[in-house]
């Protein structure tokens, strides 16, 4: 649903829509977002089928609004961050986004691109833009708020926007018991980034960085930027 619906509904409205998305994504958790269905969700809701249409379209909608959601807790929380240089704000950021998405990893596996259709809606896609928006401006105060000054802070967090979206879906993917292959994969991130962040200095490095990122951000969003609508 759109804001503009949202915030038409009257309290009743409200109260069963909220009802639905809680029944929802507590079945989503343990069910898994694949084996849940509408109808599954109606019953835990206590309401019909029809109903839950009324409100959303789609399991791929439903998750689309928790995203949304999620991504304006990480835009909230990542205001806090403490201060320090920018690649140990880098590596606390990255934990606390999938502190933020921890509770609902299964249902956020409702919007990877292969379990996801075009029509409802993806992690790429343009219907989660907005939200994608969010999360990388976190990363560019991320960059403008560390210590000293930092040139082309603007690119070099979209850089970062896109170091942490790989580690999002790495944690999605993660098989190992409890995630333990992404708490290695954080480690390793948080010892090498003072290294890396050293490397960006040196001439001729980062402009080549840039590049990349930005070639990357074009071939999965079809912008170079992640957050731009797809051309």
């Amino acid at each position: 649903m759109t804001t503009a619906e949202t915030e038409g509904l009257s309290a009743k409205g409200a109260a069963t829509r909220a009802r639905i998305t809680s029944a929802a994504f507590a079945l989503f958790e343990r069910e898994g977002f694949e084996a849940a269905t509408i109808r599954d969700i109606a019953r835990e809701a206590g309401v019909s089928q029809g109903l839950v249409y009324r409100y959303y379209d789609s399991k791929e909608a439903l998750v689309l609004e928790l995203y949304d959601g999620l991504s304006a807790e990480f835009e909230h929380r990542v205001r806090e961050l403490p201060r320090g240089s920018w690649p140990m704000r880098f590596v606390v950021a990255v934990r606390m986004s999938l502190e933020v998405l921890r509770p609902h990893r299964q249902a956020l596996r409702g919007l990877m691109p292969l379990g996801a259709s075009e029509r409802h809606g993806h992690l790429f896609g343009p219907s989660t833009g907005f939200s994608r928006e969010r999360v990388q401006s976190g990363f560019v105060h991320v960059v403008r708020g560390a210590q000293g000054s930092v040139d082309d802070a603007e690119r070099l967090g979209v850089a970062l926007y896109l170091i942490h979206l790989a580690v999002v879906l790495f944690w999605l993917v993660d098989r190992s018991a409890e995630q333990a292959a992404t708490a290695r994969l954080l480690d390793t991130i948080e010892r090498v980034a003072p290294v890396v962040g050293r490397g960006l200095m040196l001439p001729g490095v980062r402009p080549f960085a840039f590049d990349l990122a930005e070639t990357l951000a074009l071939g999965i969003f079809g912008a170079a930027d992640p957050a731009g609508e797809v051309a």
